[in-house]
């Protein structure tokens, strides 16, 4: 599901946001970087997070999340200078299992695990 254009963009920094929301239609929308996030074999997303409260509540209530991330050093539609996506998906936190520890040996200061199962990748610009 998740292009080459996506790895590669995952490849270069930039921002990703993390959109959420729970029972209520306010979102919360906490950011990361693209250096911090690890694909999976199965195209899951892993990201460790320190902190993102507002989103692990509405994740309890709702896991559906919303992620936008790119790079202006990756080559979009039309030879424009730049490319991002829009990937929806559902979310989940933990603090325990093999791939917290393999993720929080590379990142200490991280005290969860975000992982996002894609449900769709667009590719925006």
């Amino acid at each position: 599901m998740l292009s080459k254009k996506f790895y590669e963009v995952t490849q270069h920094e930039g921002v990703v946001s993390v959109t959420s929301w729970g029972n209520d239609s306010k979102p919360n929308v906490r950011c990361t970087w693209n250096s911090y996030l690890r694909i999976t074999e199965d195209e899951r997303i892993l990201a460790p997070i320190a902190g993102f409260t507002s989103v692990q509540g509405d994740v309890a209530k709702n896991d559906r999340v919303i992620l936008t991330l790119g790079s202006r050093e990756v080559e979009g539609f039309n030879n424009y200078q730049g490319t991002g996506f829009l990937v929806e998906g559902r979310a989940r936190f933990t603090d325990s299992g093999n791939e917290f520890e393999q993720m929080k040996a590379e990142f200490p200061f991280m005290n969860k695990l975000l992982e996002v199962t894609v449900e769709s990748a667009k590719q925006l610009l």
